[in-house]
């Protein structure tokens, strides 16, 4: 099996940055007035409002509670938050609807979809975004409908993904032998995690991505690289 992250994996950082996240920002408010009555948006709204009881009892610097206070506050400071990522899901998937969005992905993307799927490699994706918002990614993406190549979407309610945990629940979802998985990142401390859990690794190396600290992963530039689901030699 292989296991793709996507920011800076599958897909530019920048699109993820300067495209899908101004685009949740801008069109978030809309969104709470318009679905706010909804039943998935009251269960977010909830989640919303747990996760804002224990920032204060943390102690963060947290603004005065409305919904869209907090929201901008996670959005500054990119908190991986389970009811942000829901809402930004749900946003994204309005702008992939009615054509605003397209899911950008490398151009190797989907040609080293289309031969691991012929060699029978089953692939999955681990990411921060909601399953939703991976779904909507490669359903209407650059490349057209990638979600026929993919077997699995994992988000963090399996666990954050530089935590070990996170990749051993993974493998026992997809009921394989975490050494028989190939986890694809540009995130050292998220490779770390996976090889921990007994899974190969393999360290993105995309234009645009910062630096990594050297932590001996095998590094690709390209799926072009990945002919199988074993990583280049160590």
């Amino acid at each position: 099996m292989i296991l793709l992250d996507i920011e800076g994996t599958t897909t530019p950082i920048g699109f993820v940055s300067g495209t899908l996240f101004p685009y949740a920002r801008t069109h978030l408010p809309h969104y709470l007035i318009e679905q706010g009555g909804t039943p998935e948006c009251r269960r977010a709204m909830a989640k919303l409002r747990e996760e804002y009881a224990r920032d204060r009892e943390r102690g963060e610097p947290v603004p005065d509670w409305t919904p869209l206070a907090y929201l901008e506050w996670l959005m500054d400071r990119d908190r991986k938050s389970p009811a942000l990522k829901e809402l930004q899901g749900r946003v994204w998937e309005e702008g992939y609807r009615n054509g605003t969005l397209v899911g950008e992905v490398f151009e190797d993307v989907p040609r080293a979809l289309a031969r691991w799927r012929d060699a029978g490699v089953a692939v999955g994706i681990f990411s921060s975004g909601s399953v939703r918002a991976q779904q909507w990614l490669f359903r209407r993406s650059t490349a057209g409908d990638l979600t026929p190549f993919l077997s699995w979407h994992f988000d963090t309610a399996v666990g954050a993904k530089q935590e070990e945990t996170s990749y051993a629940r993974i493998a026992e979802d997809v009921n394989v032998a975490p050494s028989e998985v190939l986890f694809v990142s540009d995130v050292a401390a998220e490779l770390d995690a996976a090889r921990a859990a007994g899974m190969q690794t393999a360290m993105s190396v995309r234009p645009g991505n910062p630096p990594q600290p050297e932590r001996g992963h095998p590094v690709v530039t390209s799926f072009d690289q990945l002919v199988s689901a074993l990583p280049p030699a160590r």
